[in-house]
């Protein structure tokens, strides 16, 4: 942990404006150390200073490059839009005094004596944006915004001209993660395998993995692309003006390549469950249609410059995709003894893999359902 000094020393080797008159913890972030710094002049910016967790993103060189590269193109498109209040509308990155020589013109490494066992951290340093709310509960006018906002900053970075790297190597890759799981119940490392609840799942993923991996069958016969997309489409991660006009999409770490899969199905994993993912009465997971279907006439309507058919026909088995993702992911950390995801009972990993199970079989069995919907939009 930094003291006040070094954090008063990090943040003067950035390029800032106004005098710095206090630095302290912002948010609940479990990934990134993260402070406000806040300035003594009315005229000067607020900035919002993070660590970048390395255990997580092992290259923050390419991490911040990639950020660079989608900020700079999001703000270039809105200027040419004509786009009013710029500075809200996306986020903004500050240089270290060292940018010409830096690996990266917005990335510190920072080393001090004592600090770290003697080795480097990662900071970045972005102006925080006044006058803005996010908001944590969801509700179906909220999913409506979070569809529109995560459709538009897609459709805003359709032609992005440069490369992202991915930040997170096959984060959402369904083969690799079933790879995993194959792995790990062949090592059974704590014994788990042979788990009554363990076997039954091992063999509904089994049934299913075939058809859950379409999109990476599609990808190699070259009929479904890679986009540039955000991959953690959580409603918090959007900033809201003090009318509940949407500002722009935050927490840009996990945006890389991916299928629109990534973007769409995971909020609904999340949101549209009518109970939170770790719940272990299986009769309270439910899938919320509201959510869904507002979540998905924002997404269609701002995606629509974009979208090709085989990527807007398969949104239904996109909103499947996920808690079957998620599901294999849960149990590959129960069998492995549970180092990935905090756990506060035994079974918690357990849960949370027969939770996602659910809601992927409620979800499988409206498929048609949700298929006439998405097609009568």
């Amino acid at each position: 942990m930094q003291t006040p000094e070094q954090l008063q020393a990090i943040v003067g080797q950035f390029d800032t404006e106004g005098t710095i008159a206090d630095i302290c913890p912002l948010g609940n972030g479990l990934i990134n150390d993260t402070f406000r710094v806040k300035t003594a002049e009315a005229d000067a910016p607020d900035y919002v200073l993070q660590r970048i967790n390395t255990n997580v993103f092992t290259d923050p060189v390419q991490l911040m490059n990639n950020i660079d590269a989608v900020t700079s193109h999001i703000r270039g498109k809105l200027l040419a839009q004509g786009v009013d209040d710029i500075d809200r509308r996306v986020l903004r990155f500050v240089k270290t005094k060292q940018s010409e020589t830096d690996s990266s013109p917005l990335l510190l490494e920072w080393s001090a004596s004592g600090e770290n066992n003697g080795g480097s951290t990662y900071w970045r340093l972005c102006v925080f944006i006044p006058r803005s709310i996010s908001k944590e509960v969801v509700d179906a006018p909220n999913s409506r915004h979070a569809g529109e906002a995560f459709g538009d900053f897609q459709s805003l970075l359709a032609d992005l001209p440069t490369p992202l790297v991915e930040t997170i190597p096959y984060f959402h890759n369904l083969e690799f993660r079933l790879q995993q799981l194959t792995d790990v119940v062949a090592q059974d490392p704590v014994g788990r395998v042979h788990e009554d609840a363990v076997l039954h799942m091992l063999d509904e993923i089994r049934t299913d993995m075939h058809y859950m991996t379409l999109a990476e069958q599609l990808y190699r016969k070259g009929q479904l692309p890679k986009r540039a997309c955000h991959c953690d489409t959580k409603v918090n991660n959007i900033l809201f003006d003090e009318d509940g006009r949407v500002l722009c999409v935050i927490d840009l770490d996990t945006v890389m390549p991916s299928f629109i899969f990534s973007d769409y199905g995971d909020f609904l994993r999340s949101a549209a469950n009518a109970t939170a993912e770790d719940d272990p009465e299986l009769s309270h997971v439910q899938f919320r249609r509201d959510i869904f279907e507002a979540f998905t006439e924002g997404y269609i309507h701002s995606t629509r410059s974009f979208l090709t058919p085989i990527e807007r026909e398969n949104l239904p088995y996109a909103v499947a995709l996920f808690p079957f993702m998620q599901a294999v992911r849960f149990l590959w950390d129960y069998v492995s003894g549970d180092h990935y995801w905090r756990c506060d009972r035994p079974t918690h990993n357990l849960d949370r893999a027969r939770n996602q199970m659910q809601l992927y079989h409620i979800v499988k069995q409206e498929q048609p359902s949700l298929q006439k919907f998405v097609d009568s939009i």
